[in-house]
């Protein structure tokens, strides 16, 4: 496959309260497609790498910009909640002409669970759940929030933010070059932001002044839901961990296998939670195994 047949192909979709979500597909139509949604904070400049791999192999890959990140419109009303967002990708599943496998890192991964428990028929062919269980640890979730809501001024520099998540991520190699930065963040007056809501993480786990005990009990609510819609997966599922994340314990691996005990589980070493960015090729070569089996 040509260098030219992977060039993202831009696409707009317009979801609930009329917020445009921007995204591109990459590779052959006629191929058989791969949706990825990526997590809370990033965008779908995560699986540019992976996408490319994926659609020289023979898959039409479709990545998108959830609202209020990467260059997707912002909610005004800063709505954000797990149900809307599960609403948003029932609507992006009308692009496809056939169930896609989907690809869904942590936040990506709980909407399909939430969309796939309002629906009576499969939704996906396959489903790859990246470093997200229905039961997820509170402590690695308020540490992602805290890192989100710490710059709320943003950056001087593309170093300063290189330096933030070099701290952050102490078990990945850092970058001498700061240019792939200039994907994920946008400069505003002379500073450096990432591209998401602020509003989007200002109610979040770690926010200042948050009920804790409400918290708490909304993760259970949904824990609970997505724990629904996973013991009526019928469909093939694979379910990859960060061998280091915080996020993901091994007894919340053991509920969702007890619930879903046909699915297939890798743990790629030398990754936390941000498996695809920690080691692509491994991630992706995890992923690729699992679609091809599926097609045998």
């Amino acid at each position: 496959m040509s260098d030219k047949s992977i060039d993202p192909r831009p696409f707009e979709v317009t979801v609930e309260g009329g917020i445009t979500l921007r995204g591109a597909d990459r590779g052959d139509p006629a191929h058989p497609p791969v949706l990825m949604k990526h997590g809370g904070g990033q965008s779908r400049q995560a699986w540019r790498a992976s996408a490319e791999k994926l659609a020289r192999a023979g898959y039409c890959v479709t990545t998108i910009d959830a609202r209020g990140h990467g260059e997707s419109d912002w909610a005004g009303e800063g709505n954000y909640g797990m149900e809307i967002m599960a609403r948003d990708l029932l609507i992006q599943l009308g692009r496809f002409d056939r169930p896609p496998a989907l690809v869904g890192a942590s936040m990506g991964g709980m909407t399909a669970l939430l969309a796939q428990g309002q629906s009576a028929v499969p939704l996906f062919s396959s489903l790859v759940l990246v470093d997200v269980t229905p039961r997820m640890d509170p402590d690695g979730i308020r540490r992602i929030v805290e890192f989100m809501s710490a710059h709320p001024d943003g950056f001087a520099s593309l170093e300063e933010a290189a330096e933030k998540i070099a701290a952050y991520n102490p078990h990945r190699e850092r970058s001498p070059n700061t240019d792939g930065l200039r994907r994920i963040m946008r400069e505003k007056d002379g500073r450096w932001h990432w591209q998401w809501d602020p509003a989007f993480v200002a109610r979040g786990a770690g926010a200042a002044g948050i009920d804790h005990n409400a918290r708490d009990a909304h993760m259970d609510e949904m824990a609970e839901k997505m724990l629904s819609a996973a013991a009526r997966l019928s469909i093939p599922v694979l379910l990859v961990r960060g061998a280091q994340s915080d996020v993901v314990s091994e007894e919340n691996v053991k509920e969702f296998l007890a619930h879903v005990p046909h699915a297939d589980y890798v743990d790629v070493s030398g990754t936390g939670h941000m498996v695809a960015g920690d080691d692509n090729d491994a991630f992706t070569a995890a992923v690729l195994g699992f679609l091809r089996s599926r097609e045998k």
